[in-house]
Formats: structure tokens, C-alpha cells, sequence
């Protein structure tokens, strides 16, 4: 393509690049739809690029006579490299989705076909997806996962020679939404019993409708209140712990431990956690696991169930439970060393039994947090490993189990 000089009106202020269609926000300036879509949706800014003015309201209006404009300047140098952008296919209206969500009350075809069409116009632009939310399409589409019947046959519809099951048909297309704060908080607020239906579906659905369950769950619950957290019930941690146990697909168990992370520190819920079954589960996923992240997560859990006496115990218990954690550290990261001192801290403290002692002298542990003070790993690791030294220096200090060379960082009993 020939060097050529763009109009600078023709050039979006977030892309840089020409308009394929253009799109006014409230504060007058034009941006391409795909653009300013993904700045406001996506990445969930409030602003103006340009002028820095809050938006409070994201209604795109296309900007038409720029667009002809850019389509006309596109055909006259087009022999100098330069493609015809094709007419955009125009935004979905609110009247558009409400004739929709009328004709799915009419029979199960209408509203399989129904859920389809909404799957289609929520793939094409996030325009598409935000006008779904504010047309009453989030809470047709919850109705239809607040009535999962699992057992039900009636009605049911196939493809070939698999059921269409109306509830995962709304979990794909809720979880593909990318619903905004409100709405999600709207969720959780109108449809009080949603996260029973979902524990539901967690219970009794596909691994791809389990899937969409948890993503859908973690998403409302980090929006939640701490009353909403702290009286979640037993069932929906005993299915958490199922989806990590069967490793459905690693997006859903990076939803779950996510999930399980922000909602343990509330109430009774590292109880439950524990009380779930999860120790276990947590060890084996930290036995296999090697990418950073992934660690850092399982610790953090296993930190906070740690902190109950029910969690404690079975980490104790599991073969393998203080072998692992301690292996970790000076493995992963800054963050999985805090977290797994801290969780022998825990154990230091509240289950020192002398059988507990020997066995930390035997599996290195001992030695491993005395290293930790020689190595450059935090102030706050370090404190930590220092407590838990100190805690049984009588026991541990003069053991021949640890190497002479990490003898000298041991730290003088207070």
C-alpha cells in the first residue's frame, strides 16, 4: 500500500486507526464502536479517553454522515491500497429483545429459538450485550436456571441425538454476557434464590453447564454483601469441592479456588470449606501443580481454612499435607512463601503435638524455615519463620535434622 495521508477525523482517538464505524459518546467525541466498547465495557472505565468527563450515560450513537464519509474517501483511493469498509450491521434495540423474550413464552421451541437468536446478538458487539441487560433478558435468562428441573423430560428438545437443555442454553449465554457491576448485583438482588439454582445445576448438570455455574457464581459473589457471603450454605461448598475434585476444565477450577479465596474470610465459611472436604482435594491439586499462580491460589485457601480448627485437622492428617506446603516455599513466589509460613504457623500454634514436632524435624521443615531467614524472601516471611522457630526452639534448636550450616540462623528462644 502507498504511502497516503489519513484525515486525522477519520482515525479513532483509542485505536489509532481508520473507522470502521464510528460511534459518538455523550461527551461529543467519536470513537470506533469496537474501541470505545472494549475501554468501557471490558475494561470497565467510567471516562471519556479523551476529554477525561465521566460518561454516565454509555448510549453509542453512529455517527452515519462520518462513516460516509470514510466509505467514500475509501473508494476514491482505493488504487492506492486502501479497502472499502463495508456498511456496520446496526446495534439490536430494546423493542427487538422484548418481542423476543415475548414469543419464548410460547411454546419450548419458541423459546430454545429464542435463546439461540439471544446467543447470536450477544456474540456480535458489547452494545449488543448491554442492551440485553437493560431489556429484561438477564432475568428471563435466570428464570430459566432458577426452574432447572434435571429430571425433567417433557418438552425436552434434541439435537441429532443430544437433549437441548434450556438451563445450560441461559448459562452460556449468561456467563458470555460479561455482566456489569449492576447487574450482577441486580441478579443476586432480585433473584434471591440464584445461587441455590445454581448450587443446583453444580449438583446435577453437565460439565459444561458446571462450568458456567461457577464462573457465574464467582462473578456475583465477589459483588455481594457480607450478609449474602455469610449465609451461604453448606451444599454450595460441598459442590465447589466436587468441581475441583473431578478437574472438569481448568478455567472452572480457576473460578472455583478464585471463588473459595474471596469467600472463606466471611462468617463460618472457612468451616464449611473444610468441613466440605476441600483439604484434601486443595493438597492434591498443590502435589500436581506447578504454574505460579495456581499455587499461589491453592495456598491462599489452604491458608485461610487453616485459620479453623476443623481445617488444621485434616491438613494434618493428609500424608502428604505439611510436606507439600513446606516444599513450596522458596519454589513459587514472594506470596506462596507468606502463605505457606503462615499455615505452619498455624499448625505450629494450635496442633503441636509431639509427633507433629517430629515429623516437621524429619520432612526438613525445620531446616527449610531456618533457610528462609537466610535468603532474601520478605520481612513478613521471615517474622514469621522466626515465630515458629522460636515457638519450639527447646525441641528443634540443637536437633541433629537440621544441617549445621542453617544451625547458626536459628533464632534465640525469647
Amino acid at each position: 500500500m502507498e504511502e497516503i495521508d489519513v484525515p486525522p477525523f477519520f482515525i479513532c482517538p483509542i485505536s489509532l486507526e481508520i473507522m470502521t464505524d464510528p460511534v459518538t459518546v455523550p461527551t461529543g467525541i467519536t470513537y470506533d464502536r469496537e474501541s470505545i466498547e472494549k475501554w468501557l465495557f471490558s475494561g470497565k472505565n467510567t471516562a471519556c479517553p479523551v476529554t477525561k468527563q465521566v460518561i454516565a450515560d454509555c448510549e453509542l450513537t453512529p455517527n452515519h454522515t462520518l462513516r460516509r464519509l470514510i466509505q467514500s474517501w475509501c473508494m476514491l483511493n482505493a488504487c492506492h491500497g486502501i479497502e472499502r469498509i463495508p456498511t456496520p450491521k446496526p446495534p439490536i434495540s430494546k423493542a427487538q429483545i422484548t418481542e423476543l423474550l415475548n414469543d419464548a413464552a410460547k411454546s419450548p421451541l419458541h423459546q430454545i429459538k429464542c435463546l439461540r437468536r439471544l446467543q447470536s446478538i450477544a456474540s456480535e458487539n458489547a452494545t449488543n450485550k448491554r442492551c440485553m441487560e437493560s431489556s429484561g433478558a438477564v432475568e428471563f435468562l435466570a428464570s430459566i436456571v432458577s426452574n432447572y428441573d434435571p429430571t425433567a423430560v417433557d418438552g425436552l428438545l434434541y439435537n441429532e441425538f443430544e437433549p437441548i437443555r434450556p438451563t445450560d442454553e441461559a448459562l452460556n449465554i449468561l456467563y458470555n454476557l460479561h455482566l456489569s457491576e449492576a447487574a450482577l448485583k441486580n441478579l443476586m438482588r432480585k433473584n434471591g434464590d440464584i445461587v441455590v439454582s445454581l448450587t443446583r445445576v453444580m449438583q446435577r448438570g453437565t460439565c459444561k453447564s458446571r462450568a458456567y455455574a461457577v464462573s457465574l457464581l464467582k462473578s456475583m459473589l465477589e459483588m455481594a454483601d457480607p450478609m449474602q457471603l455469610i449465609c451461604l450454605r453448606h451444599e454450595l461448598f460441598v459442590e465447589l469441592v466436587r468441581v475441583l475434585r473431578d478437574r472438569i476444565s481448568q478455567q472452572a477450577s480457576k473460578a472455583t479456588l478464585q471463588l473459595l479465596v474471596s469467600v472463606s474470610p466471611w462468617g463460618r465459611n472457612k468451616v464449611r470449606v473444610a468441613e466440605a472436604g476441600a483439604v484434601p482435594v486443595l493438597i492434591e491439586l498443590l502435589l500436581c501443580s506447578s504454574q505460579k499462580r495456581a499455587c499461589e491460589t491453592i495456598l491462599t485457601v489452604l491458608d485461610e481454612v487453616c485459620r479453623c480448627a476443623e481445617g488444621r485437622s485434616e491438613l494434618r492428617n493428609h500424608g502428604a499435607g505439611l510436606a507439600i506446603v513446606s516444599k513450596k516455599i522458596l519454589r513459587v513466589s514472594h506470596v506462596a512463601n507468606q502463605r505457606a509460613v503462615r499455615i505452619l504457623l498455624s499448625i505450629s500454634k494450635f496442633c503441636a503435638t509431639s509427633n507433629v514436632l517430629q515429623e516437621m524435624l524429619q520432612l526438613g521443615i525445620v531446616a527449610k524455615l531456618c533457610l528462609v531467614l537466610q535468603v532474601e524472601c520478605g520481612h513478613k516471611t521471615k517474622e514469621k519463620a522466626k515465630e515458629v522457630l522460636k515457638l519450639h526452639a527447646r525441641v528443634w534448636m540443637n536437633s541433629p535434622c537440621i544441617p549445621s550450616n542453617l544451625r547458626s540462623s536459628y533464632p534465640a528462644s525469647s
